[in-house]
């Protein structure tokens, strides 16, 4: 190899966009049993103490679902309905202009469901039946009324685009328990475009080995990861243990350097998932049972059951962080019509994530697995165009099921209007914070030196909510 090659080659390079060639290939346990690990990474691996959750799987519901038709029953906006929100409520920001719009009552009722009596909309009759896992935080609130900054702040903690994500702290953090596989995967909506687009599972000033791994049904769930057509297994495996033999010798004569075997160790992982990766994703082996209880012989739910089978699968094999979303560009943004769209959406999710809850329970998953449900923000108490709802960023619902939460639970509230955080408020910076102390990370200790400055998933802010723990 030439002098100085390796300097041609950009790690940017080497690991491609995200969502195409080696992109977000995470390298985390490899590098630590190495010493690879980049400048200013060797305090965070680990756990700070004991965690009760060692996986999480992230439903995303992309545009916005609505808490006040969900998880979030309001008896005064049903007795105002048709009114204007009275005056004593306030001012507050809307996207569109709607603040002076008659009040919307909930599109479906509310039922009181399980021993812990948990209401849940009949849009969600399925979910509903695990009502006893749940522990529904109805006081979140965010900074943004806007889609893309409000993505990107419930995955990396800032309206700003270009911070680490949540999973990709976790991977830094934790790594995986597989090093045939990435700590942290994201299944996008094959419908595609997401509002703010892969930065909200990008790797940000942290090391781009930590981004989401993409991951798509079918014999090809990572692109370009196949082998060129006529290469055998053999032929790869001598190529690169020339390549590795030329870098090592390379590497040698200029100090070791950590960025070069990175790079060796990339390539390995690589050939080793072109094996596991397709095999985690394979769900032949699963019985005609497993795939009824998620909705897969449905084809109204079969393609969010099986992203939400697979990423049990995932889990299993050791994947640390797997997040999944639903909706396409518009998903559940329902400023047209909330019956119309939440009818669609929750008819494509409800008996899969139920599924899911199900089959991880059995499996004795739940126990050590945090599922979190939710969006980047709930929509408003009065109408928009007589029939939907706007953006409400000031409360909403983030639902939690498995590992060390309560379960049958109700943390906080919103105002009577489900308008407003009132009652214990979680901003996102306390929901990162939870997560990560479920995870055992102290979220103030999860720190990467940047620009002189010790940068963190919750920047200066952050509570743990200890109400929400069992």
């Amino acid at each position: 190899m030439q002098p100085g090659l390796s300097s041609l080659i950009s790690r940017r390079r080497l690991l491609g966009n995200s969502g195409s060639g080696l992109a977000g290939i995470a390298l985390a346990k490899l590098l630590s049993d190495d010493g690879l690990l980049a400048a200013g990474t060797e305090s965070a691996r680990g756990s700070h103490f004991p965690a009760k959750a060692k996986r999480v799987i992230w439903l995303f519901m992309h545009g916005g679902p609505s808490h006040v038709d969900l998880f979030d029953p309001k008896p005064e906006l049903m007795r105002l309905a048709g009114q204007p929100i009275p005056d004593s409520v306030g001012k507050f920001e809307t996207r569109r202009k709607v603040a002076t719009n008659p009040l919307l009552a909930p599109v479906k009722p509310f039922n009181k469901h399980g021993q812990s009596g948990l209401e849940i909309s009949e849009f969600l009759p399925n979910m509903a039946e695990h009502a006893d896992e749940f522990c529904v935080i109805r006081s979140c609130h965010g900074d943004s009324v806007n889609h893309p900054q409000s993505v990107y702040q419930m995955n990396t903690g800032s309206i700003l685009m270009g911070k680490p994500s949540m999973g990709a702290w976790v991977s830094y953090g934790l790594g995986t328990e597989n090093a045939n596989m990435p700590a942290f995967v994201v299944m996008p909506d094959p419908g595609g475009g997401l509002k703010g687009g892969p930065p909200a599972w990008g790797s940000g000033f942290l090391p781009a080995t930590y981004q989401g791994t993409t991951m798509r049904s079918g014999s090809a769930p990572i692109l370009d990861l196949k082998p060129s057509g006529g290469m055998s297994s053999a032929r790869q495996r001598s190529t690169l243990d020339l390549v590795r033999q030329l870098n090592q010798q390379h590497s040698g004569e200029r100090g070791n350097d950590s960025t070069l075997m990175a790079r060796m160790n990339a390539y390995e992982l690589a050939f080793r998932m072109q094996t596991s990766a397709p095999e985690a994703m394979d769900m032949g082996d699963e019985s005609p049972v497993t795939l009824n209880l998620y909705g897969i012989d449905n084809p109204v739910t079969r393609e969010f059951g099986t992203r939400c089978l697979q990423a049990r699968r995932l889990v299993e094999r050791g994947v640390r962080f797997v997040q999944l979303y639903s909706g396409d560009t518009n998903g559940w943004d329902a400023h047209e019509d909330v019956l119309k769209n939440h009818s669609e959406y929750c008819a494509r999710t409800d008996k899969p994530v139920a599924g899911l809850l199900h089959d991880l329970k059995q499996r004795g998953l739940l126990e050590d697995t945090l599922v979190i449900w939710g969006g980047e923000f709930g929509r408003m108490p009065m109408s928009e165009k007589g029939k939907g709802r706007d953006h409400n960023p000031y409360g909403f619902t983030t639902v939690l099921a498995g590992a060390g939460v309560k379960r049958g639970h109700v943390h906080g509230s919103t105002d009577d209007f489900g308008l407003r955080a009132e009652e214990n408020p979680v901003h996102v910076n306390d929901l990162h914070a939870t997560i990560l102390h479920l995870l055992g990370i102290d979220h103030e200790r999860l720190t990467f030196r940047h620009n002189g400055r010790d940068e963190r998933l919750t920047n200066v802010a952050g509570l743990v909510v200890k109400g929400i723990m069992a």
